[in-house]
């Protein structure tokens, strides 16, 4: 008898405590303290934005056709991380130091792209010159 009342007693306590009591994070309660978004008539924008716990992010670019900004946060380790990045017809290139790189593309490969690029497909009516030209591009750098 006297464990079942221990037993109802713990349970009726962890029912009473709401469990984001438990679990609380002080990142949840972070308010923005600087905020701004503006749209230009010919579809440039710019937005930024700061929280009063550190993050901070802001972007500039023109809608459907490419953009570019940063963004910084503190991370569980007490280490500031930034990345700043572009994203157009290439595709999102985030960069920071934080982030791991890619090996350099190997030779064989490059030259492989280039000998498509001098002989295309003529029988491929989806291949784009564009997309290969875009795509070597990215491999060299």
């Amino acid at each position: 008898m006297f464990r079942l009342l221990i037993a109802s007693s713990l349970v009726a306590l962890a029912l009473a405590v709401p469990v984001h009591q438990l679990h609380e994070n002080p990142e949840a309660h972070a308010q923005i303290v600087q905020y701004e978004n503006v749209l230009h008539d010919d579809g440039h924008y710019n937005w930024a934005y700061q929280t009063s716990n550190g993050i901070a992010a802001r972007e500039e670019g023109l809608g459907g056709h490419g953009a570019n900004g940063e963004f910084s946060y503190t991370g569980p380790d007490g280490v500031q991380y930034r990345v700043i990045y572009v994203a157009d017809e290439n595709g999102f290139r985030p960069e920071g130091a934080h982030l791991p790189t890619p090996p350099p593309t190997p030779e064989h490969v490059l030259k492989s792209l280039q000998d498509i690029r001098a002989n295309p497909p003529k029988d491929q009516k989806d291949f784009s010159l564009e997309a290969l030209d875009a795509t070597i591009r990215r491999l060299q750098h």
